[in-house]
């Protein structure tokens, strides 16, 4: 009885990787669930088995992918305790768009399905998102970082972040090749913006106006 069990949950977590994949790749509305299982080699109705809709298949696949990028983040963090919070987060996320772009693709997608599911994203990635916040007040209120809205300062550096590593026509478009020189050079490039953006600010005054 487990190993059936098990069986059956490695096939709802390939559904889940697939779709994923092709979301994250090909765009969800462009994605039938005929064409997920024909990828997969199952029927249809074993992809409706664990999903009754379209629909629920995108919450596991949001909840995947929120999961993956905390697992993959929290990961660099514990790897490199003393290096900059700031440019851990950067080369992990970079990384993961390198290694795993459909991974990246899927919180673009994300974007571009309306706020409810980018709603779902966010819960899922809330108590990272939550300590990047902390974490930035807390280097403005020593002078460490620029002063702006802790909240709005993770949303810009997540989304340039993202932006320029998913945006491939954007890529092509300004004649970037993805060789390892381009990755190389486009990873030192993007930094270097980033810590322009987010660099030291004025010594703020003994009680500091926090937005």
């Amino acid at each position: 009885m487990a190993s059936i069990t098990g069986t059956r949950g490695r096939t709802r977590a390939r559904i889940v990787d697939a779709a994923l994949e092709a979301f994250g790749t090909r765009g969800y509305e462009a994605t039938s669930l005929d064409a997920l299982a024909a990828d997969l080699g199952i029927a249809k109705q074993s992809v409706l088995y664990w999903f009754a809709t379209k629909d629920a298949l995108l919450d596991a696949v949001v909840a995947q992918a929120a999961a993956s990028l905390v697992e993959a983040i929290d990961a660099a963090l514990a790897r490199a305790p003393d290096d900059d919070p700031v440019e851990v987060v950067m080369r992990a996320v970079f990384r993961v768009a390198v290694r795993r772009p459909a991974l990246l693709g899927m919180v673009r997608e994300v974007s571009r399905l309306g706020p409810d599911v980018a709603d779902r994203l966010a819960a899922g990635m809330r108590p990272l998102l939550d300590r990047a916040v902390a974490f930035c007040e807390e280097r403005m209120a020593v002078g460490a970082m620029r002063r702006a809205d802790p909240r709005l300062l993770v949303l810009f550096v997540q989304a340039t972040i993202v932006g320029v590593a998913t945006e491939r026509e954007a890529q092509r478009a300004v004649g970037w090749e993805p060789t390892a020189a381009g990755l190389a050079h486009l990873r030192r490039e993007l930094f270097a913006f980033v810590r322009s953006a987010v660099g030291r600010g004025p010594v703020p005054s003994a009680d500091p106006v926090r937005a």
